[in-house]
Protein backbone atom coordinates (compact mmCIF):
# COMPACT_ATOMS: atom_id res chain seq x y z
CA UNK A 1 0.00 0.00 0.00
CA UNK A 2 1.26 3.24 -1.23
CA UNK A 3 0.68 6.01 0.90
CA UNK A 4 -0.13 9.81 -0.77
CA UNK A 5 3.61 10.74 0.36
CA UNK A 6 5.72 8.09 -1.26
CA UNK A 7 3.14 8.45 -4.50
CA UNK A 8 4.42 12.31 -4.70
CA UNK A 9 7.84 10.84 -4.44
CA UNK A 10 8.98 11.80 -0.94
CA UNK A 11 10.42 8.80 1.23
CA UNK A 12 9.35 8.94 4.77
CA UNK A 13 11.76 8.59 7.25
CA UNK A 14 13.10 4.60 7.36
CA UNK A 15 11.59 2.94 10.38
CA UNK A 16 13.76 1.80 13.25
CA UNK A 17 13.96 -1.97 12.76
CA UNK A 18 13.08 -4.27 15.74
CA UNK A 19 14.69 -7.30 16.76
CA UNK A 20 13.14 -10.67 18.12
CA UNK A 21 14.38 -12.24 21.36
CA UNK A 22 15.81 -14.73 19.58
CA UNK A 23 18.17 -12.48 17.46
CA UNK A 24 18.96 -10.66 20.27
CA UNK A 25 20.36 -13.90 22.02
CA UNK A 26 22.26 -15.13 19.05
CA UNK A 27 23.70 -12.21 19.11
CA UNK A 28 24.96 -12.13 22.74
CA UNK A 29 25.68 -15.78 22.56
CA UNK A 30 23.17 -16.76 25.16
CA UNK A 31 19.34 -18.50 24.95
CA UNK A 32 16.14 -16.91 23.78
CA UNK A 33 14.91 -17.82 27.20
CA UNK A 34 17.22 -15.68 29.18
CA UNK A 35 16.69 -12.84 26.97
CA UNK A 36 13.04 -13.09 28.13
CA UNK A 37 13.81 -13.47 31.54
CA UNK A 38 16.04 -10.27 31.85
CA UNK A 39 13.17 -8.27 30.32
CA UNK A 40 10.33 -9.50 32.50
CA UNK A 41 12.30 -8.93 35.33
CA UNK A 42 13.08 -5.21 33.98
CA UNK A 43 16.98 -5.69 33.79
CA UNK A 44 17.29 -5.27 30.09
CA UNK A 45 15.56 -2.27 28.19
CA UNK A 46 12.79 -3.19 25.24
CA UNK A 47 9.82 -2.36 23.94
CA UNK A 48 6.61 -4.43 24.41
CA UNK A 49 4.73 -4.67 20.96
CA UNK A 50 1.54 -6.88 20.54
CA UNK A 51 2.40 -8.56 23.50
CA UNK A 52 5.99 -9.38 22.50
CA UNK A 53 9.17 -8.54 23.41
CA UNK A 54 10.98 -6.61 20.85
CA UNK A 55 14.59 -4.87 20.79
CA UNK A 56 16.26 -1.65 19.15
CA UNK A 57 19.90 -1.48 17.73
CA UNK A 58 20.10 0.95 20.94
CA UNK A 59 18.42 -1.39 23.51
CA UNK A 60 21.26 -4.26 22.39
CA UNK A 61 24.10 -1.48 22.59
CA UNK A 62 22.26 -0.83 26.62
CA UNK A 63 22.34 -4.64 27.67
CA UNK A 64 26.05 -4.75 26.67
CA UNK A 65 26.56 -1.70 28.43
CA UNK A 66 24.42 -3.18 31.59
CA UNK A 67 26.26 -6.42 31.27
CA UNK A 68 29.83 -4.70 31.03
CA UNK A 69 32.50 -5.62 33.96
CA UNK A 70 35.56 -3.41 34.45
CA UNK A 71 38.05 -4.35 36.23
CA UNK A 72 37.70 -2.72 40.08
CA UNK A 73 41.42 -1.80 39.61
CA UNK A 74 44.96 -2.54 37.61
CA UNK A 75 46.79 -5.05 39.96
CA UNK A 76 50.44 -5.56 40.12
CA UNK A 77 52.26 -8.51 38.88
CA UNK A 78 52.01 -11.27 41.13
CA UNK A 79 56.01 -12.02 42.60
CA UNK A 80 55.13 -15.45 44.18
CA UNK A 81 55.14 -18.41 42.47
CA UNK A 82 52.40 -20.02 41.39
CA UNK A 83 49.02 -19.09 40.24
CA UNK A 84 48.09 -15.87 39.26
CA UNK A 85 45.52 -14.46 41.79
CA UNK A 86 45.51 -17.42 44.37
CA UNK A 87 46.86 -16.82 47.86
CA UNK A 88 48.82 -19.36 49.40
CA UNK A 89 47.95 -20.59 52.77
CA UNK A 90 50.74 -19.61 55.87
CA UNK A 91 51.20 -23.01 58.21
CA UNK A 92 49.03 -20.62 60.86
CA UNK A 93 47.43 -22.62 63.14
CA UNK A 94 44.12 -23.25 62.46
CA UNK A 95 41.80 -20.83 65.05
CA UNK A 96 40.53 -21.50 68.30
CA UNK A 97 36.50 -21.82 66.96
CA UNK A 98 37.98 -24.35 64.16
CA UNK A 99 40.05 -26.36 67.05
CA UNK A 100 36.56 -26.51 69.43
CA UNK A 101 34.28 -27.97 66.52
CA UNK A 102 33.20 -31.62 67.15
CA UNK A 103 30.30 -33.55 64.66
CA UNK A 104 27.20 -33.93 65.72
CA UNK A 105 25.33 -37.00 67.62
CA UNK A 106 23.99 -39.32 64.98
CA UNK A 107 19.92 -39.28 65.11
CA UNK A 108 19.92 -43.21 66.11
CA UNK A 109 22.25 -42.82 69.13
CA UNK A 110 19.77 -39.69 70.35
CA UNK A 111 16.71 -42.39 69.51
CA UNK A 112 18.52 -45.52 71.58
CA UNK A 113 18.89 -43.17 74.96
CA UNK A 114 15.25 -41.61 74.95
CA UNK A 115 13.98 -44.65 74.56
CA UNK A 116 15.99 -46.40 77.31
CA UNK A 117 15.80 -43.20 79.99
CA UNK A 118 11.04 -43.69 79.12
CA UNK A 119 11.14 -47.36 79.87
Amino acid sequence: MTTPRARRGVTASPLTPLYRPAEIAEALGCSEWWVKEQARKGRIPFTRTGGSYRFTAEHYQEIIRVFEERPTRVSEPNTEEGAPGRSRRSGATPSAAAATLRPKRPRRVNRAESTRTAA
